[in-house]
């Protein structure tokens, strides 16, 4: 008889499960239609859904703004936010720590100081030259630390030496940014200083294909490591027991996380907390750390937090657009603060 209530436990969890993604999906729908609509010039949702389909809209000015500005905006702060909270999320489970993130490991401080290097070089110069040298700069910055921390985590075999190493190349990163910064013209800098703020308008129609595909790719390839960061909930001996090898594993996630970091930071900017914040959020409203249903969770509760921070950014549109990294740590700190107070209550690895 003491059997009996489990399964309407698990068929209360279920329905928790469903009701969360049909509200993520729900605020999806809401959020990216809004988004093509406000901004410094209000247009009409209707407007908004002819120019997505049939092109005539009673101004040609909506048409542009709506298919060259804002329809690449939000496809880019729905994907970035899907790709950030995602790589969080691996690095999370790889090293079982709820504070690591795309930028504790060095990655975006790599990627940044290969877009610092590009900068320097060119100035303040601008063009389609400049802007794919930039784009260049920041993903070879991004490979050359995830190459340096694959091939280090070979010597070092703890997880949490490995972090360690990490932050440090983040920090010898940083130094040398503000080397360059340091002899660098005034033009160079103030474009790195810009570009460091976080920019969802930065993508052009062009490069919208491109950008959508490969981090779409990412987020599909980051699925077949559901049962791998399953096993590693359970602990590296317990996961090696089983038949995973859990160094391996741990590889695959710091280059996958690496790769979603570095596609995201070369075409927007170096875009901190989402990836820190949004698994809490997934985990908090899941309740289960089952990867199965946090992932694809963490995907939809990314997207939903990047085109928040997209649409609030626009709504003072006649003073400009507020720059990202103004908007994620309002969003992100009182969500870490919470998760600090309630962290004996609240289970993450198990």
């Amino acid at each position: 008889m003491h059997l009996l209530p489990k399964p309407r436990k698990v068929k209360a969890a279920d329905s928790r499960h469903t009701i969360v993604f049909i509200a993520l999906t729900a605020m999806i729908a809401v959020l990216f239609p809004t988004m093509l609509s406000v901004g410094a010039v209000d247009i009409p949702l209707s407007e908004v859904w002819k120019a997505l389909t049939d092109g005539e809209t009673q101004r040609r000015s909506w048409f542009v703004i709506v298919t060259q500005t804002r329809f690449p905006a939000a496809c880019a702060a729905a994907f970035s936010g899907a790709a950030l909270a995602v790589a969080g999320l691996l690095l999370q489970t790889a090293f079982n720590n709820p504070l690591a993130g795309p930028s504790i490991l060095g990655v975006s401080t790599g990627s940044s100081l290969g877009v610092a290097i590009v900068m320097l070089a060119i100035g303040g110069a601008g063009g389609f030259a400049a802007h794919s040298a930039v784009l260049g700069g920041a993903l070879i910055g991004a490979i050359a630390v995830m190459i340096l921390l694959v091939a280090l985590s070979s010597l070092v075999r703890s997880a949490t030496m490995l972090l360690i190493v990490g932050i440090l190349i983040g920090y010898l990163s940083s130094s040398a940014i503000s080397l360059l910064n340091f002899f660098a013209t005034q033009e160079g800098v103030h474009s790195y200083v810009i570009w460091g703020l976080g920019n969802f308008y930065g993508i052009s129609v062009p490069e919208l294909p491109w950008f959508c595909g490969l981090t779409g790719l990412l987020l599909i390839l980051s699925l077949l490591f559901i049962k791998p960061l399953n096993a590693l909930l359970l602990g590296e001996r317990y996961a090696e027991n089983i038949g995973v090898r859990a160094v391996r594993v741990r590889n695959g996630l710091l280059l996958l996380s690496g790769a979603l970091t570095a596609v995201i930071t070369a075409w927007c900017g170096p875009i901190g907390f989402i990836g820190l914040v949004v698994p809490h959020i997934a985990r908090l409203a899941t309740g289960t750390s089952n990867h199965a249903i946090l992932l694809p969770a963490t995907i939809l509760a990314g997207a939903v937090i990047g085109l928040i921070c997209a649409v609030v950014s626009v709504l003072p549109a006649s003073h400009g657009i507020i720059p990202v990294n103004a908007i994620t740590p309002i969003i992100g700190v009182p969500v870490i603060i919470y998760i600090i107070l309630r962290r004996r209550k609240i289970f993450y690895f198990n």
